[in-house]
């Protein structure tokens, strides 16, 4: 399968083609700008792959958790390009694809909220699947769900922001944590291709931001208080 992939669910912003066992990637931190960056990269990873998007066989897309604008962003410009090519798409979480990243069997995934919370989830990794033990919630890092029984492996941002609470909160079963993991648009495309092996099926149109959240701001009162 010949798959693109975008992510722009964080401060950074990847592109990525995956043919075979050969990906291409360009990752940048975005700040604001990836509206700006987006494109561009596309049009540079299928260069540097040799591919126009007429040869790709899908697109894969981070949906979320993470930012509400950068969200959009993904999904709007690989439903455009997926219209236009008369390609399949396939959404993938942003915890999935951290998971998915990790040499671990057992893995607890959690990134930055903002307002005080953090987006976390639980999976235990076989063969070439994710099993989720922990869904996806958003929770103050002294309030996260602790899984029961064995050692798990942390990865992700939300154990850099949140370091104390979270290794005072998950003591019982925190082994190692990898806190500069992130979501990668060739994490992305590999876990899609997992998923799909017979190839993508859905139309651009199902592609949805997974907010797990829907409160986006603190009120006046809140942050007065």
């Amino acid at each position: 399968m010949k798959i693109l992939a975008l992510d722009t669910s964080s401060e950074f912003c990847s592109a990525a083609v995956l043919v075979g066992a050969e990906s291409h990637q360009l990752l940048e931190r975005a700040g604001q700008r990836h509206s700006q960056l987006l494109i561009p990269m596309v049009e540079r990873v299928l260069a540097d792959a040799g591919l126009a998007l007429s040869a790709l066989d899908g697109i894969a897309v981070s949906v979320g958790p993470g930012t509400f604008t950068g969200l959009r962003i993904a999904a709007s410009v690989a439903q455009g390009l997926a219209f236009g090519a008369d390609l399949p798409v396939a959404g993938v979480g942003t915890l999935d694809a951290i998971a998915w990243s990790v040499d671990a069997d057992a893995i607890l995934v959690c990134t930055d909220a903002r307002m005080g919370e953090v987006y976390f989830v639980a999976f235990t990794r076989a063969d070439a699947s994710l099993a989720t033990h922990v869904a996806p919630c958003v929770r103050p890092p002294d309030a996260v769900p602790v899984p029961a029984n064995g050692l798990w492996h942390g990865a992700g941002g939300g154990f850099a922001v949140h370091a104390a609470a979270l290794t005072q909160r998950l003591r019982s079963v925190l082994s190692t944590v990898n806190a500069e993991a992130r979501v990668e648009a060739r994490h992305v495309a590999s876990l899609a291709r997992a998923r799909h092996p017979d190839g993508f099926v859905e139309a651009p149109e199902s592609l949805v931001p997974l907010y797990v959240r829907d409160k986006v701001a603190l009120t006046t009162a809140e942050r007065s208080s």
